[in-house]
Formats: C-alpha cells, sequence, structure tokens
C-alpha cells in the first residue's frame, strides 16, 4: 500500500520538486510514499480551464492506482478533481490548498497566500469562500510568474521575498503559504528571511495523509 502523491500537471521538474520535498517524511510514513506525474495534464496549471480539464485524466489515473493505494495527494493549489476523487476513492484524499489553510491557520491567526499570478487568486477566492475562512486571510499576492518561470531559481527568490515582505509587514500576514507546488524548494529559505512560519502545501498534505493511514490502523 501507498500515499500517491500526483502531480496534475506534465512537468517533471515540479513533480522532481515535490519528491524532494516530500522526502524527509518518508521515514516516518507507515507506507511508502510515491510521488506522480500527469502526462495528460498541462506543464503548467494556470486558468480554470486548465483546472477543469485535468479532473477526467487525474481521476482515470487515480483509478488505476485504487488497489495499491493507502490514500491520495492532489499536489495542485487548485485542488483540481478534489470532491470528484474523494467520491471515487475509498482511501483518504487530501488536496494541497486545502491542507495548507488548514495547516495554516494552525500556525498563526491571519494567512498570506503566495500566488503565481494575478489570474489566480480570484480562484483562489472562490476556494476560500467555499472553506469559510476569509475571516482569516490576511491577503493574496502574486509573484506574477508561471509555473514554468519558477524554474529560475534566483529570480522565484527574489519575487518570494518581497511578495513575502508585503505580506508580513503590509497585510500582517503572521504565517504565509506558498501558492504553488512549483515553490517547493523556497520553503525553508524563505521562512528563514521572514521571521515567521511558511507553509508548503505539498508538504502539508502529505503530513496529513500520513496522519489519516496511521490513524486507520488504530481501528
Amino acid at each position: 500500500m501507498t500515499i500517491y502523491v500526483i502531480n496534475p500537471n506534465s512537468s517533471q521538474h515540479v513533480t522532481a520538486g515535490i519528491d524532494r520535498a516530500i522526502d524527509p517524511m518518508r521515514e516516518a510514513a507507515p507506507v511508502p510514499i510515491e510521488a506522480h506525474t500527469l502526462s495528460e495534464g498541462p506543464p503548467g496549471i494556470e486558468t480554470q480551464a486548465h483546472v477543469d480539464g485535468v479532473v477526467g485524466p487525474l481521476l482515470a489515473h487515480c483509478a488505476g492506482l485504487e488497489t495499491q493505494a493507502s490514500a491520495f495527494v492532489v499536489a495542485c493549489f487548485s485542488d483540481p478533481g478534489l470532491a470528484a476523487l474523494r467520491e471515487q476513492s475509498k482511501h483518504p484524499v487530501l488536496g494541497i490548498a486545502e491542507a495548507s489553510i488548514l495547516t495554516a491557520m494552525t500556525l498563526g491567526q491571519r494567512f498570506g497566500i503566495i500566488s503565481i499570478l494575478s489570474k489566480s487568486i480570484p480562484r483562489h477566492m472562490r476556494y476560500l469562500g467555499a472553506m469559510g475562512v476569509m475571516d482569516r486571510l490576511a491577503g493574496d499576492q502574486p509573484l506574477e510568474l508561471g509555473v514554468l518561470e519558477l524554474a529560475d531559481k534566483k529570480r522565484t527568490f527574489d519575487r518570494l521575498q518581497t511578495v513575502g515582505r508585503n505580506l508580513r509587514d503590509g497585510a500582517m500576514a503572521d504565517v504565509v503559504i506558498l501558492g504553488c507546488a512549483g515553490m517547493t524548494a523556497f520553503r525553508s529559505d524563505l521562512e528563514n528571511y521572514l521571521g515567521i512560519p511558511v507553509v508548503e502545501p505539498c508538504q502539508a498534505a502529505t503530513s496529513m495523509a500520513i496522519g489519516r493511514v496511521a490513524l486507520q490502523k488504530t481501528q
């Protein structure tokens, strides 16, 4: 049995970053953890059309893994297909956006989100409204970098520092969420720079998946 962390975009670079981010958790996990790339997905999920378009392939991919699965993690900050996959699978299903928001609310009173693009923010607002947590949101601000552009580490970290500082000092966030699975490499450095907790969503969701699998073993 395995915890499957599914990257719904087709960028192997993003999947490799996710795999590195969750690697330290493998020692604590009661089952193996595998990171998968959805080859049918776009190189980056940046629009609502991208989100909607990966749901069918994601469900089909996970259906093929169902008998070997202990849990699924949907590793995209838009949580595509989350409700449908929960309906399809008998196993725990975690979305990295939902998990990171819940985690952030245990670390501070007001959380900020660092998005990739301005056009991502309305999508996030709809989700936060549906979750009923808008009163805990300090702000959501973009890097104005697409998923593939995040591979430029210097440019990305410079922007993360600027936006993170704005959220901390201007919006008064006391915890920050990295709003894309392509930002996995920067959590520790950004947390050291800002001096407040920084939540990496793939780690947040994977830790919840590990907890859910462990909890099932107590029944």
